[in-house]
């Protein structure tokens, strides 16, 4: 094991994505994708992500992001470990006045280690200082362990249901909702 990943002293830091974070935030996705979605999507599909590619897209989007739309990164005693991006929730191709956590992901390596509330936490604190009201975002039904992850930071499903497709597979999602502000 990674004697920093046991070390009292390593350091865990916040801040916003730069350009230059790209192939290591794709890398965490993909890597991503493909421990927290086995077994609950095509295993084809998730073999045949490949951050490669998948860096491109994210340069795309990192540059063209509306307004509203932030992208933060966790350094783990300066390696990029984990990325967050939050923004107006997205009603069809409409933005609302509340929030959406977009995407949160982690490097399975650094799972459970306190990366993911680090920056959940942060964007968070951001939307809130925004003046949103509500912070939205989408879980895969069966992530169990995501679903416990959210509500632990104060987030609960809101009854909102939609299938997602993945490679012609319907795999349902539930909407979650957490107050922001004073409430």
């Amino acid at each position: 094991m990674d004697e920093r990943l046991r070390a009292p002293f390593a350091t865990l830091h916040v801040r916003e994505m730069a350009l230059a974070d790209c192939p290591r935030v794709a890398e965490i996705r993909v890597r991503g994708w493909q421990t927290a979605y086995q077994g609950m999507m095509p295993q084809a599909y998730l073999d045949g992500l490949d951050p490669a590619e998948d860096v491109e897209r994210l340069r795309a989007r990192f540059e063209g992001a509306g307004v509203g739309v932030e992208s933060l990164v966790a350094e783990w005693d300066g390696d990029v470990v984990g990325w967050a991006c939050h923004g107006p929730y997205r009603e069809g191709e409409v933005r609302t006045a509340d929030a959406e956590l977009y995407a949160i992901y982690v490097a399975p390596d650094r799972l459970a280690r306190g990366v993911g509330r680090a920056l959940l936490r942060e964007s968070v604190a951001r939307c809130t200082a925004a003046g949103h009201g509500r912070m939205l975002l989408w879980v895969l039904q069966e992530n169990a362990s995501a679903r416990r992850f959210y509500e632990k930071a104060g987030f609960a499903p809101d009854g909102a249901e939609e299938p997602f497709e993945v490679d012609g597979v319907e795999v349902p999602e539930v909407r979650y909702a957490r107050v922001l502000g004073g409430s």
